[in-house]
């Protein structure tokens, strides 16, 4: 049996055939500067910092653009996740939202101590000592929900994905990149624990996570080698890599399957983007 049904493959291929389209209008009539000559070409002035001379001197204008193009799809591929994770979700779960806001008062105390914990951290992780003991998350989320008094302030966040189980389990996704520098990282450990501070509840009633949505280094999860989540987010527990959040999404086979409609659409779309960006160059 299919993770995706036929109506949802309908949905997300419709979905990513408008991203794609969408992108394509975007960056098919921008302008990039030909180069006839490096007097002319060095006489240019661009507000935006947009010419580059040394590229320009030696790639077609039309190659640039769909470099350009590339670079542009890279940036905002990560909406389209969250997209076709809502569509999956949405048949297997009670409820699937994008871009989720949460709001309430919140103990401020609670708040100092997710900067606590998010400073112990950092100082356990930098430690010289190879064999220091980093912070575990569920001890970090009973200090932080331990810490709760009356004195409370507003606060609101905004979560990329929430999901509600049948058996009541709330899930709460921050959809990035696999490759999180170090301040990426301790904001997203301070974002995990103040949904869990917000909700006023640990696990496993509300799990939040950083889930990365494929792995640059291989399938499971020991190939996974960009050491800076590692050492500096609770990584055994707060992170998901490649099929670990699409499992919680849509079951197993989930990842396999979409990354098929990415491809069926990658091939039917490949000419018309070629041609849009290149004008049949």
């Amino acid at each position: 049996m299919r993770a995706i049904s036929g109506t949802t493959h309908a949905k997300i291929k419709a979905y990513l055939e408008v991203f794609i389209e969408n992108l394509v209008e975007r960056y098919k009539n921008r302008e990039i500067s030909n180069m006839t000559s490096p007097e002319q070409y060095l006489g240019l002035t661009d507000s935006k910092g947009g010419p580059k001379p040394f590229h320009a001197a030696m790639i077609p204008s039309e190659v640039l653009r769909i470099s350009a193009f590339e670079r542009g799809f890279v940036t905002t591929l990560g909406t389209s996740f969250e997209e076709c994770a809502k569509l999956i979700a949405l048949d297997y779960h009670a409820d699937a939202i994008r871009s989720h806001d949460l709001a309430g008062n919140v103990s401020t105390a609670g708040i100092n101590e997710i900067e606590r914990q998010v400073a112990s951290l950092v100082g356990t992780a930098d430690t010289l000592d190879e064999n220091y003991l980093k912070p575990d998350l569920d001890t970090m989320i009973a200090s932080v929900l331990d810490a709760i008094t009356d004195e409370k302030v507003v606060r609101t966040t905004r979560v990329d994905l929430y999901i509600k189980s049948y058996d009541d389990i709330e899930y709460y996704f921050e959809i990035k990149s696999p490759k999180p520098n170090k301040d990426q990282c301790l904001e997203m450990t301070r974002r995990i624990l103040g949904i869990h501070l917000l909700k006023g509840l640990s696990r496993p009633k509300v799990k939040a996570y950083y889930a990365m949505p494929y792995n640059p280094y291989g399938e499971n999860r020991s190939s996974y080698s960009w050491s800076i989540p590692i050492k500096y987010m609770p990584y055994d527990k707060a992170v998901l890599i490649g099929h670990e959040f699409w499992d919680i999404v849509g079951g197993p086979t989930t990842y396999q399957e979409l990354l098929s409609i990415y491809r069926e659409v990658g091939r039917e779309k490949a000419k018309y983007i070629i041609d849009s960006l290149a004008f049949g160059f």
